[in-house]
C-alpha cells in the first residue's frame, strides 16, 4: 500500500510594486508545471495592489478556487509581518515559501517532500539560479552547504538558505518567534533564531528555484543606507549570541567595504561569490 500524500501549503506575499506577468509565471511554476501540486496556496496582499495585479489574482482564484486563499491587508506592513499573518492561515505543518516573481522548478516540491520523509530535519532549502531580465539569462548560482553542521558554520558570515526555495515546519518557525522586523534580513534573522533553538537544517545540492536577481538587484543593496541596516542586523546577531565579537567585527568590516565600493568592483566580487 502506498504512503498517503504529505500535505503542504505554499506561502506567498505580494505588494503593489510587483509585475503582473512575473506573478503569473510564478503561479504557473508552482501549480501548472509542478509534478507534486500544493494542497493550498496562501497569498497575502500586503496592502492595496494595482488593478492589473488584482486582475491576475482574480483569474487564479477562478482557476483554483479551492486551493488559492487570498488574505487582503488594509495597508502595507512589510514582508515579515505579512508572512506571519499568512503563516497563521496555513492549514498544514509543512510550508513552502515562494516569492511572487521567482520560478520554481517542476520537481521542486516533490524533491523537498522526499527529503522530509527521509531525514530528521525541520527546514529544507536548495541552491538557486539567478537570472537577469529573461529567465533564460542565468547569470549566477547561489550555492549553499548541504549538511547541518556546515550550514551553521556558513551562517556565521552569510545567509545559509535561499529563502524563496525553503520548505519548513510551521511549528518550528513559530517556536523561534516567526518572522520579525529586520528590513532586508527577515529570513536570515529567522534562520539564526531557529539555529539557536536547535532546528535541523538541510540544503538540496541543486537549484530548485530560479530567482529574479542578478546585478540589477545588487544595485539596490549598495550604499551607506544599506550598510547601516546591515550594521543593525549584525549588532542584533551579536546581542542574541549568534555570533561573537570577532565574527561581528569581521562581518561588519567586509560588508561595509563591499557596500560602498564602485559598481564594477562589486560586480567582480559578486561573480566570485556566485560561481
Amino acid at each position: 500500500m502506498s504512503n498517503p500524500k504529505t500535505k503542504f501549503s505554499v506561502l506567498m506575499s505580494i505588494y503593489y510594486k510587483e509585475t503582473p506577468e512575473f506573478f503569473n509565471k510564478a503561479m504557473q511554476s508552482i501549480w501548472d508545471n509542478q509534478t507534486l501540486k500544493p494542497d493550498e496556496i496562501i497569498l497575502v496582499k500586503d496592502g492595496p495592489l494595482t488593478a492589473k495585479l488584482d486582475e491576475v489574482i482574480s483569474i487564479w482564484q477562478e482557476k483554483i478556487p479551492n486551493i488559492l486563499k487570498v488574505i487582503a491587508l488594509k495597508s502595507n506592513l512589510g514582508l515579515g509581518d505579512a508572512l506571519n499573518i499568512g503563516l497563521k492561515e496555513c492549514s498544514f505543518n509543512l510550508v513552502a515559501r515562494m516569492d511572487t516573481d521567482d520560478i520554481s522548478m517542476p520537481d521542486r516540491f516533490k524533491k523537498q517532500i522526499e527529503i522530509f520523509k527521509e531525514k530528521d530535519i525541520d527546514i529544507c532549502s536548495s541552491w538557486a539560479r539567478e537570472f537577469d531580465g529573461d529567465e533564460t539569462n542565468i547569470v549566477s548560482y547561489k550555492k549553499v552547504p548541504k549538511f547541518h553542521k556546515n550550514i551553521i558554520k556558513f551562517s556565521k558570515s552569510r545567509n545559509p538558505l535561499n529563502h524563496p526555495a525553503t520548505m519548513y515546519k510551521k511549528e518550528v518557525v513559530k517556536n523561534a518567534g516567526g518572522y520579525k522586523k529586520m528590513l532586508w534580513f527577515e529570513d536570515y534573522y529567522l534562520w539564526a533564531r531557529m539555529i539557536i533553538n536547535g532546528a535541523k537544517f538541510y540544503n538540496i545540492q541543486e537549484p530548485l528555484v530560479d530567482m529574479r536577481a542578478g546585478f540589477s538587484q545588487l544595485k539596490r543593496r549598495k550604499g551607506l543606507k544599506y550598510a547601516l541596516y546591515e550594521l543593525r542586523f549584525q549588532k542584533e546577531l551579536l546581542e542574541i549570541g549568534f555570533i561573537n565579537i570577532f565574527e561581528f567585527i569581521r562581518n561588519v568590516t567586509i560588508r561595509f567595504i563591499v557596500r560602498i565600493l564602485p559598481k564594477n568592483m562589486v560586480k567582480c566580487i559578486y561573480k566570485l561569490l556566485r560561481k
